[in-house]
């Protein structure tokens, strides 16, 4: 019974190791991890996505939570399924994700307005001014006559 038994232990033990090397030694599963990522991150991404109101997509400070999520999402998949990550799968995701749901932002993520009055104010009022003074300084200029300079 003893050889019998040691003979069974190492072969599960082999198996044990090899389920443990097989994995990361074989890589990534593409196909699997591309549909995983699509049915799990990108439709929890959707479902979010759709409770926000459209105008606020390209608002940063209301979608970074849910980019996050969908972020983290990928992430902890590609660790499950022994794939590395960023890979070209989570790029071609992102990307198509950008297509649908940010193709209209500006550049920069964050909605275009326009800078407080306080900003605003003197980059309108200076110029004014300044065409105003300019102006009147060569009505009376002109009006004075004795001398050149």
């Amino acid at each position: 019974m003893a050889p019998e038994s040691a003979s069974l232990l190492r072969a599960g033990l082999v198996l044990l190791v090899a389920a443990q090397v097989l994995p990361s030694a074989c890589g990534c599963n593409g196909g699997f991890y591309e549909r995983t990522i699509n049915d799990l991150c990108a439709a929890k991404f959707k479902f979010d996505m759709g409770g926000l109101d459209r105008g606020l997509w390209c608002s940063w400070p209301d979608t970074t939570e849910i980019y996050e999520e969908l972020t983290n999402c990928t992430y902890q998949l590609a660790l499950k399924v022994d794939c590395f990550w960023p890979n070209q799968i989570v790029d071609r995701f992102f990307v198509q994700i950008h297509r649908i749901y940010f193709h209209d932002c500006a550049l920069t993520g964050r909605l275009l307005h326009d800078p407080p009055i306080g900003i605003l104010a003197p980059f309108i009022a200076v110029p004014v001014l300044v065409t105003l003074l300019v102006t009147a300084l060569v009505v009376w200029r002109s009006k004075r006559t004795e001398g050149v300079l």
